[in-house]
């Protein structure tokens, strides 16, 4: 019971037939019974699309069956995997039966229609992921990845070889590894996997790299990841791979699995009463449609040619149990991203099919969009099906047909197709032309190809496009694929560290990372020219910057690490990049800042620095460094400082609750006793525990008097991040240390509103609250506080948990951290909401809402 419906979806492409210009108003409500198999002709006329646009069959069953993943190759075949051992019963019985295959569909007559299909590896359990490589392909199956080659030219597999025996990570179908994602930088990314690959000199490396998403994986132009979770729709790096993960002492808050949106509504067109949640109130809205995604996977960035422009990188995201493929347009704010739906109440794409499963989206050489449909009643893996979902999925008859399946694609009303490409054949130079193509499946695959043929050859065709090319995503590829070849060149990436293009500054950066690190004159020429370009530099190449600052002599990395926290310190994202360029090297780069005459000011944002630095400091756990430093805060120091406060609070965030043994000292530090009066007291209680020192013993924790009040490692991850977005957001009203400021707020510190029902505290966070509010026997009103706080609805559900969790939880508060799900379930609850809260009206919600609950 509880538990959230997941669906599986993979990687691909594909088309066929049958074609309908679907009316965007049809709705044709179905009824609620049993919702029997349609064929192809008949799903047809059930899809409502956006306007303009038409949706065509490429293939269906019995040539497809159960498609999860689809991708056409260099000449434009389409290869399938096809899971037919998932849940032929309501039970999974059969599901480790070796029927799953990989298909390759061609289309022999040019007419659009696949009418060939040749099964390239049969006998497989469960296969889930796929990947071209030279003469075959990797497939990941039975929780193992596998090098497949095809040796004669027939289009089937003469060998197979086991690469991983660990790919999968766990046989749960919805929470193993899947994508083999080939990203710009040459290596295989995965969704539900903190592992990549990576082929060299005909070896298959594995490499660990940041956790990402639950299914289905896909890049943008510039070759940032975007992947998704079940209940979130959207989420993509900021940052390029590793980077971030870098300094041990640091845990980033930003950067990598970056919500690129919090609206998780959706639009069906018909009831959805078969997924698993469907009792539980807030899921269905009253004609039983479903309000939230419950199965999104497989995000696709649109980099294709045939749609319209305005649709040129968008995100599309499936929702199987919606039935449903959500539009979302992504905008650029700097150096982050933001995503929203540009029709709300309407998708892209909808059927009143309940049997229509989007799992895989792709765009296809002729740059049409592809839909992988898996065409089944029952989506749910059998691990997770609730008694509500068994009794739905029988009583309507949901589980059979199997076997059944898919593939479509969306193409325009008006325009023609571009031809099946033959890439395989084509020159060197060619390829290197197809670097600049329009439709970044080319692109991509051209830079595959060139780098596995590693002609010599392409050598002279990529510099001479990387420097004078008039595309940059051309320029783009061409030094990504110059990478690949291993023929990276200091002086053509040093000229391109200006160019006017930020894409092409930012990668000639990266590139350069490894050579400067070996060659000490590339490192002096790189640092001289940094030191020129940065306050002029665009912000992207700031971010890079910040996070290529490691590569470069220690004392040319701080100047540039403290102009740019200086200067752009106020974003989240630039202070996590200054430090993922700092490991052990905290301390040191504090004693930097500690002389700057612009750290004697005080700034939130260099507050929240000092803070990070202090907990990455104690972290390393470095006895001489942390009692040069405790010595450093008491020095000259008459009053606590803003400096020194930001410090012992960095120091006391990252050791409370902590279950570690206290860092030795040689001798007392004199903060603690000559300025303890000025520290507070909880603070103060605290910071001593973390030392320890001849004359004062830490007692060993009494683990079951301490349990109740203990965050685990992840929870003390997001109290940090809590307290970063609190000084940001909500200190200026209710001050640093949460005692409320006059006319602005009432203190949180004791406060029933902080402390009691976690779901209260969120309404009001998102929705704002208005008049008169009691607070430790007092009540406070305008003009002692203002009138109305206001909302917060805006921001992302993992920053309110975050900012709910900390101010339960300092100050001497300990109620504890607050839910994953509390947020985002309490923002579907009360959606709709546009005005604050009054207390005794809030009060009085609450209480229904948990009767409602009960019931």
């Amino acid at each position: 019971m509880g538990k959230r419906i997941y669906l599986i979806c993979f990687l691909g492409l594909g088309f066929w037939g049958l074609t309908a210009c679907v009316n965007p108003g049809t709705t044709n409500k179905p009824d609620e019974g049993p919702s029997p198999a349609k064929t192809p002709a008949e799903e047809l006329i059930t899809f409502q699309l956006e306007p303009g646009l038409k949706i065509q069959l490429v293939a269906s069953e019995p040539m497809v069956q159960d498609p999860v993943v689809i991708a056409f190759d260099a000449d434009g075949r389409l290869w399938t995997v096809e899971m037919r051992g998932f849940m032929p019963t309501i039970d999974g019985t059969g599901e480790k039966e070796k029927i799953g295959r990989v298909s390759i569909l061609q289309d022999t007559n040019g007419d659009g229609h696949m009418d060939r299909s040749t099964v390239y590896l049969d006998s497989l359990i469960m296969p889930r992921a796929l990947t071209f490589v030279p003469g075959g392909a990797l497939v990941a199956e039975n929780g193992s990845l596998w090098l497949t080659q095809d040796l004669n030219n027939d289009l089937k597999a003469d060998t197979k070889t086991l690469i991983d025996s660990t790919y999968a990570g766990s046989p749960l179908p919805e929470h193993s590894g899947n994508g083999l994602w080939r990203d710009s930088d040459n290596w295989y990314y995965n969704a539900k996997s903190r592992l990549r690959y990576r082929l060299e000199n005909g070896k298959w490396l594995r490499d660990s790299t940041e956790f990402r998403g639950q299914w289905g994986i896909s890049q943008d132009d510039e070759g940032r990841l975007y992947y998704n979770y079940n209940w979130s729709q959207l989420h993509a790096d900021l940052v390029p791979p590793n980077y971030l993960s870098r300094n041990k002492n640091h845990k980033p808050t930003t950067g990598i699995d970056h919500g690129l949106t919090v609206d998780r509504r959706i639009y069906p067109i018909r009831p959805n009463p078969a997924v698993n949640r469907g009792y539980i109130p807030g899921t269905l809205d009253k004609e039983g449609r479903l309000l939230e995604f419950t199965a999104a996977c497989s995000p696709h960035v649109y980099r294709g040619t045939a749609l319209p422009k305005e649709y040129y990188s968008n995100v599309f995201v499936c929702e199987p149990s919606g039935n449903l493929i959500k539009r979302n347009v992504v905008e650029e704010n700097g150096i982050t991203l933001s995503a929203h739906d540009p029709h709300p109440g309407k998708e892209f794409l909808a059927s009143t099919d309940e049997r229509f499963r989007p799992v895989h989206l792709t765009t296809g050489p002729d740059g049409a969009l592809y839909i992988a449909d898996m065409y089944r009643g029952l989506v749910q893996h059998g691990a997770y099906i609730t008694p509500y979902l068994k009794e739905q999925t029988l009583s309507r008859k949901l589980v059979q047909p199997i076997h059944r399946g898919r593939i479509w694609r969306i193409v325009p009303e008006k325009g023609s197709l571009s031809k099946t490409p033959q890439l395989s054949t084509a020159t060197t130079l060619e390829l290197v032309t197809y670097l600049s193509h329009p439709n970044g499946w080319y692109r991509d695959m051209a830079q595959r190809l060139l780098v596995e043929r590693n002609d010599p050859g392409a050598e002279s065709a990529l510099m001479a496009l990387a420097t004078k090319g008039e595309n940059d995503l051309g320029r783009f590829h061409a030094l990504w694929t110059l990478s690949g070849l291993k023929k990276e060149n200091p002086n053509l990436l040093l000229s391109l560290v200006a160019d006017q293009n930020p894409l092409i500054r930012t990668t000639a950066l990266r590139l350069l990372e490894p050579i400067a690190q070996k060659n000490k004159t590339v490192q002096e020429q790189l640092g001289k020219k940094l030191l020129q370009e940065w306050e002029n530099a665009p912000m992207e190449q700031i971010l890079q910057i910040a996070l290529s600052a490691s590569s470069l002599d220690q004392k040319v990395a701080h100047t540039l690490l403290a102009g740019i926290v200086e200067k752009y310190g106020s974003s989240a994202l630039i202070r996590d990049a200054v430090l993922s360029s700092l490991p052990n090297q905290e301390f040191a780069f504090l004693q930097k800042l500690w002389q700057v005459p612009a750290w004697q000011t005080a700034e939130p944002a260099k507050e929240i620095f000092l803070e990070m630095l202090a907990t990455a400091i104690i972290k390393k756990r470095d006895s001489g460094e942390l009692a040069e430093l405790l010595t450093l805060l008491n020095k000259n120091n008459k009053a606590l400082s803003w400096r020194t406060n930001a410090v012992l609070t960095g120091l006391s965030m990252s050791g409370s609750n902590a279950k570690t043994p206290p860092i030795q000292l040689t001798s007392a530090p004199a903060i603690f006793t000559k300025s303890s009066r000025e520290i507070d007291p909880t603070r103060l209680a605290t910071l001593i525990k973390l030392f320890q020192w001849p004359g004062h013993t830490v007692p060993a924790a009494n683990e079951n008097a301490t349990k109740t009040n203990l965050l685990n490692e992840e929870q003390q991850q997001l109290f940090a991040l809590g307290r970063q977005h609190f000084l940001t957001t909500c200190a200026g009203c209710h001050g640093t240390n949460g005692a409320g400021l006059n006319r602005f707020a009432p203190p949180l510190v004791g406060s029933d509103w902080v402390l009691g029902d976690e779901k209260r505290l969120a309404l009001i966070v998102l929705h704002g609250m208005e008049g008169p509010v009691e607070v430790t026997g007092k009540v406070y009103d305008a003009p002692e506080i203002l009138p109305v706080m206001p909302a917060h609805s805006t921001m992302d559900d993992a920053s309110i948990t975050a900012i709910l969790t900390y101010i339960r939880n300092e100050w001497g508060n300990n109620a504890g951290p607050v839910g994953k799900r509390t947020v985002g379930a309490t923002r579907l609850t009360s959606q709709g909401r546009v005005v604050p809260w009054k207390s005794e009206e809030l009060k009085k919600y609450v209480l229904e809402t948990k009767a409602a609950e009960a019931k």
